[in-house]
């Protein structure tokens, strides 16, 4: 099992993300949010100088609404590359019960140069009244086989513990490379609930050979990932997850909560990964 205690709590470094956008609330949920590309670079850039070695992206048309256009995914890869030194990008593949699966991965395979890793959902989720991503098994073996041709590391986001199945059959077909790369989702509608007994049940099955992240939605991120840290996991903050710094008070910039997330870590006797040694621990 991939949690075994603390043998070596103090040596192992954390590994801290950042989803700093998302596809779902804008700036009317935080006027704070980025959404453009230079803004979103330029947020980006304070989230590096803070601790973050991995960036999660999502983008926004410029009517600041969720896109999977292959162009705009570019514009903020170009953006990057002006402003951050050396961050590893993540592109999101999800958008199920929105988009057709070819526009879920284009952006993945066809912009240049290609993200590192890009996440696959491996089951289905409800969002809201009415939308359901299904996420089917063979859409997952398909994605995986075009991100290692494409030498994309997967991330895989599993949201509830019905999903460990889908990622173990992803292993067993020798789709996946271990180290796994995994994100462990609390929070989310018909996910696992927000509660530190169903962190420790669910990192207790995720596979072998896995390293995980944690992230939890609105109130509960800073409880859990500060709890993730203290099991000697990886975690993943920003304003795709959660608007707000404090009740009440929303986040003034991505940077806020990664810098609190680095002061936390260092306060546990856990330091925090630089992207050099990000790469290596995710075989990069």
């Amino acid at each position: 099992m991939p949690y075994e205690g603390f043998e070596d709590y103090f040596q192992k470094k954390v590994i801290l993300s950042v989803a700093t956008t998302g596809g779902l609330h804008g700036k009317e949920a935080n006027p704070n949010l980025p959404t453009q590309p230079e803004e979103v670079a330029e947020d980006i850039a304070a989230c590096e100088e803070a601790g973050a070695s991995m960036v999660h992206l999502h983008a926004r048309d410029e009517n600041h609404e969720d896109t999977k256009d292959v162009a705009r995914f570019q514009a903020l890869r170009d953006a990057i590359e002006a402003h951050c030194d050396d961050i590893i990008v993540n592109f999101t593949t999800g958008g199920g019960g929105i988009y057709p699966r070819e526009e879920r991965i284009a952006p993945v395979l066809e912009t240049e140069p290609r993200p590192e890793v890009a996440t696959i959902d491996v089951g289905p989720m409800n969002f809201g009244q009415t939308r359901t991503a299904i996420n089917p098994r063979e859409m997952s073996e398909e994605y995986a086989e075009r991100m290692r041709d494409a030498g994309v590391k997967p991330e895989i986001e599993v949201f509830n513990q019905g999903h460990i199945p889908e990622f173990e059959h992803l292993i067993e077909e020798d789709l996946l490379d271990a180290p796994y790369w995994a994100t462990v989702i609390l929070g989310m509608q018909t996910g696992t609930p927000p509660h530190p007994r169903n962190l420790v049940n669910f990192v207790d099955n995720l596979p072998p050979e896995t390293e995980w992240q944690a992230l939890a939605v609105g109130r509960y991120q800073l409880p859990l990932t500060t709890m993730a840290m203290l099991m000697g996991g990886h975690v993943r903050v920003g304003m795709e997850d959660n608007v707000y710094y404090r009740k009440g008070e929303l986040a003034e910039s991505n940077a806020q909560l990664v810098r609190r997330t680095a002061r936390i870590a260092d306060e546990l006797d856990r330091p925090i990964a630089s992207t050099a040694e990000a790469r290596e621990m995710l075989g990069l």
